[in-house]
């Protein structure tokens, strides 16, 4: 799943990539930055607090859009995931650099974290009992096709958001061998812009995925 990168270092056994590194540098760097930059909010607010305000209203309107029941309670979880996705997009661009979502491992792992979520609020929001029931919804001989389409959505996200993103770098790299660094700001642009696209639908899937869950039971008892 690594496409064979080499292993920097061990720890208890397991090997540590670059993948497994930049991810979590940058989890540390966004974890510093949410807790210097929210430190002191203010009722007036400054030029940084208005841009990280102006961040967190167009990410809720963007949930309210397919669950504005659910906005605030959704808000956390597909917030940081976007965030997430975009700076870890993003940083492919920085030479020498890479993006974590190239690799397979990490876009299972956010996959994988998708589909336990869906569930999880699912749960939390129906109980256990009367979530499981949608499964047998509209009849009891779907079941083995919804939990097929369970594992399979999973799967494609993750190979989605995979594929995208090698296919992206893969074409930067050959465009640079033949045309060598005259076009360097139309490549760079297309990776920005291609970037948060993915970020974007990755996200924007995520929330339809969980969203889903939490209406199920609207849709059970109309």
């Amino acid at each position: 799943m690594g496409e064979g990168l080499p292993i920097v270092f061990h720890v208890a056994g397991l090997g540590i990539t670059s993948t497994v590194i930049t991810t979590w540098v940058i989890i540390a760097i966004l974890g510093i930055l949410s807790a210097v930059l929210t430190y002191r909010l203010r009722l007036e607010p400054g030029p940084v607090q208005t841009v990280l305000e102006a961040i967190v209203l167009f990410i809720e309107d963007s949930i309210k859009e397919v669950a504005p029941q659910q906005a605030r309670i959704l808000l956390p979880f597909i917030g940081s995931l976007w965030v997430f996705l975009v700076v870890a997009n993003l940083i492919g661009v920085v030479p020498e650099m890479h993006s974590p979502t190239r690799d397979l491992s990490t876009t299972s792992g956010l996959a994988l974290l998708v589909f336990l979520s869906v569930h999880w609020y699912g749960i939390r929001d129906q109980g256990l009992k009367a979530y499981l029931r949608h499964y047998l919804s509209p009849s009891p001989i779907l079941l083995p096709f919804n939990l097929i389409s369970e594992v399979t959505r999973t799967v494609a996200l993750a190979v989605r958001l995979f594929g995208n993103m090698m296919s992206l770098e893969m074409a930067a790299l050959l465009i640079l061998l033949v045309a060598g660094f005259l076009a360097p700001i139309p490549i760079l642009m297309l990776h920005i812009i291609e970037a948060l696209v993915q970020a974007y639908i990755f996200g924007m899937l995520a929330l339809i995925y969980v969203a889903g869950s939490l209406q199920s039971k609207q849709l059970h008892h109309s």
